[in-house]
């Protein structure tokens, strides 16, 4: 996916972010909570078109020189793909240009494919919430990455075979 780019989206494209939530997400944010977000500028939201229709997004905040990684989400027929790297590196490129220093998300424990993407990215994992997710108490564990020295070692890309 060479040419496959990230942009910004905005309030007229909730409607398909709410289409992968209802897709991707057992426990869904509202419609009212993204437009909510977006018009605070409490987050931000990055997306992959094909053909007009949003088939991934990322959203997250950064607050006080930290990225909060909040949702990210492939379309079922569009995953391994590399849209979900597309995003997580254009996110970085953000971090790095606003210097954020370090980053944070939270992933469910039986989420193997994410977890295999975060640690190409360089995040590490630092320690676990028992119980997170309301619709099963699974657990979450908590990832975080140096953006600055992730930076300082040219890392802009995943690291490691095939990424």
């Amino acid at each position: 996916m060479h040419n496959v780019k990230s942009e910004l989206l905005g309030a007229a494209d909730v409607a398909g972010v709410m289409d992968l939530e209802r897709m991707c997400f057992r426990t869904r944010w509202t419609r009212e909570q993204f437009l909510l977000g977006l018009g605070r500028g409490a987050f931000r939201i990055l997306g992959v078109r094909l053909r007009g229709v949003v088939v991934a997004y990322a959203a997250f905040s950064i607050i006080a020189g930290e990225l909060e990684l909040m949702n990210i989400a492939v379309h079922p027929f569009h995953r391994r793909k590399g849209f979900a790297k597309v995003l997580l590196a254009d996110m970085l490129a953000i971090c790095r240009a606003e210097n954020v220093a370090t980053g944070f998300l939270e992933v469910r424990r039986s989420n193997a494919g994410a977890i295999d993407l975060y640690g190409k990215f360089g995040f590490i994992q630092v320690g676990e919430r028992k119980n997170y997710y309301p619709d099963n108490n699974e657990d979450a564990l908590l990832y975080r990455l140096d953006i600055a020295a992730d930076d300082a070692a040219g890392q802009s890309t995943p690291q490691g075979e095939g990424a």
